[in-house]
């Protein structure tokens, strides 16, 4: 995935705290933290465990019911069928105008409480006040739990059990078998209509882009653009790009990578180091957009610029069958119409 925070250069980053105080009277009355079930009163059903990729195995006396996650995540899993167990969400959530953030996906955020709606942000005594059974976030790097803030992890992991998915150097429709996995053990019916037509959909969009890929063998670059930089994404540890290249997609692997491995930084005046006929241009709110990289001449001289062959990237993809699909159709119908341009 790439990125194009200039206050992250990694994946990881560091995160700031958020609301400190009074988290001892709070851990005090969430029974004295752990986030155990019973210490809420929220559990329901027998005993309930999951080991998750950190190959950590959470346990509790009772199905969560109080669960809070980051966005995308809760987006994830609501596509599979948990809806009213997610109270609580902390990362990209709404938009200025107060519509959903696209990694929001179908999640009703009106219904939910959002602890943080940035990169920087995670109220802590907000999260502690809804009593949550269970966070759940994903894993770009081992250990580390996305938009969980370093410096106060240990404060909110007393809040609550915590379940982390791995969410890159596997292939995409991996990652989407484990938070199937999750959502199952939470509750949710996976034999659903719902679920098995959006993963009836994602099967033939898969098919649709390895057709389109053989056809059409375009080279295909996925990048981001911020204001000094612009960063060409690599398909080696890209959850999604992983599982398209699988398919067939020929996507450029850049040949400097910066530490962590997530894509190489180039200067805009070196921007047209990779020949490509297609940009995969990641579309989070946090990055530029076409609009805004226009008055940058080394990207107007781009030749998939040139030629219009730009098609959007969501490089933080929602795990799901329902999430998924939609991305991969797109990338099929842009590699269908483009022409060899780089």
């Amino acid at each position: 995935m790439s990125t194009s925070r200039s206050v992250s250069p990694s994946r990881r980053g560091v995160l700031a705290a958020g609301g400190a105080v009074g988290i001892g009277a709070l851990l005090a009355a969430c029974g004295g933290g752990k986030g155990s079930a019973d210490a809420n009163g929220s559990a329901q059903g027998g005993p309930w465990s999951f080991t998750d990729d950190r190959k950590q195995k959470v346990s509790l006396k009772g199905t969560p019911q109080r669960i809070v996650a980051f966005t995308g995540t809760a987006a994830a899993l609501h596509d599979f069928g948990i809806n009213d167990q997610i109270v609580g969400v902390f990362g990209p959530t709404k938009l200025k105008n107060g519509k959903p953030d696209p990694q929001a996906g179908d999640l009703d955020v009106d219904k939910v409480t959002i602890i943080g709606n940035a990169y920087n942000q995670f109220n802590v005594e907000k999260f502690a006040g809804l009593r949550p059974d269970l966070l759940v976030t994903n894993m770009y790097e081992p250990g580390a739990l996305w938009f969980v803030p370093d410096d106060s992890k240990d404060k909110i992991t007393k809040l609550a059990r915590s379940v982390a998915i791995t969410s890159s150097r596997v292939p995409l429709v991996k990652i989407i078998e484990r938070y199937a996995e999750l959502a199952g053990s939470l509750g949710a019916d996976l034999k659903a209509k719902k679920v098995t037509d959006a993963k009836s959909r994602f099967e033939k969009a898969a098919e649709k882009l390895r057709k389109a890929a053989r056809s059409n063998p375009v080279k295909v670059l996925a990048c981001s653009g911020s204001p000094d930089l612009f960063y060409a994404s690599n398909p080696g540890i890209n959850a999604d790009l992983m599982y398209y290249k699988s398919l067939g997609v020929d996507l450029i692997v850049p040949d400097h990578l910066d530490k962590g491995g997530y894509f190489e930084s180039l200067s805009w005046e070196n921007a047209d180091k990779y020949k490509a006929d297609v940009l995969l241009l990641d579309n989070r709110t946090a990055t530029l957009q076409p609009k805004d990289l226009a008055a940058k001449p080394s990207w107007a001289k781009l030749p998939a610029v040139k030629a219009g062959q730009i098609t959007p990237w969501s490089s933080e993809p929602r795990f799901s069958y329902a999430g998924s699909a939609p991305l991969i159709e797109t990338l099929a119908k842009a590699i269908e119409s483009a022409r060899k341009v780089g």
